[in-house]
C-alpha cells in the first residue's frame, strides 16, 4: 500500500470526526476561554478548522514560515468553521492524490521567523504537524464544549452526550 492511500484514508476519518466537532462550536463564543493562559474558543476551532488543508502547502512548497504565513479572516460561526474544513479536505485531498511516495520523502521545513522549528520528511511532517496535532487540539475542543454545556461527539469510542455508552 502507498503512503499516499493511508493518508488519504486517514484525512476521510479525521475530517468527518472533525466537522462533528466544528458543527457544535455554540456561535457567540467566540472569545471565550477558560483560562487567562487558554486560546480563545475561536481560535482553538480555526485551528481545528484549518489544520487538514495543511497538506496543500506540505507537499507543494518546501517550507512554511510561520510568521509570513499571513492572517486569514476570523471564522465566526460554526457554518463557516465547517466550510472551511470542507474546502481544506477537498484541497488536502486533491494535493495528497496528486503526489508521490518518493516525494513525501523529501524533506520539508517549518519556520517561525526565519528560524527552522523543525525538519523533516514530508511523511513525518503530514503525521506529525497534521494528523497528531489536530487529533490534540481536537481535543482540547472537545473539553470546551463541554464547559460551554455543548454536546460533545463520539470521535475514536462513545460519547456521552451521543447515548452510545
Amino acid at each position: 500500500m502507498k503512503l499516499t492511500d493511508l493518508f488519504l484514508a486517514e484525512l476521510e476519518q479525521e475530517a468527518a470526526a472533525t466537522r462533528r466537532t466544528l458543527e457544535r462550536v455554540p456561535d457567540g463564543h467566540y472569545d471565550w476561554k477558560p483560562h487567562e493562559k487558554s486560546m480563545t474558543l475561536g481560535y482553538l476551532a480555526e485551528l481545528v478548522a484549518r489544520l487538514p488543508s495543511w497538506p496543500v502547502f506540505m507537499i507543494n512548497k518546501d517550507e512554511l514560515d510561520l510568521v509570513t504565513y499571513g492572517k486569514q479572516p476570523e471564522l465566526r460561526t460554526s457554518r463557516e468553521l465547517v466550510e472551511a474544513l470542507d474546502q481544506g479536505v477537498a484541497e488536502a485531498r486533491e494535493a495528497i492524490a496528486n503526489t508521490t511516495d518518493e516525494h513525501l520523502m523529501k524533506p520539508w521545513r517549518l519556520l517561525v521567523g526565519g528560524k527552522v522549528v523543525s525538519e523533516q520528511p514530508r511523511y513525518l511532517s503530514l503525521r506529525h504537524a497534521v494528523f497528531n496535532h489536530l487529533a490534540h487540539h481536537r481535543g482540547q475542543l472537545t473539553v470546551y464544549l463541554r464547559l460551554n454545556d455543548a454536546p460533545v461527539p463520539s470521535i475514536y469510542g462513545p460519547s456521552a452526550d451521543e447515548g452510545n455508552f
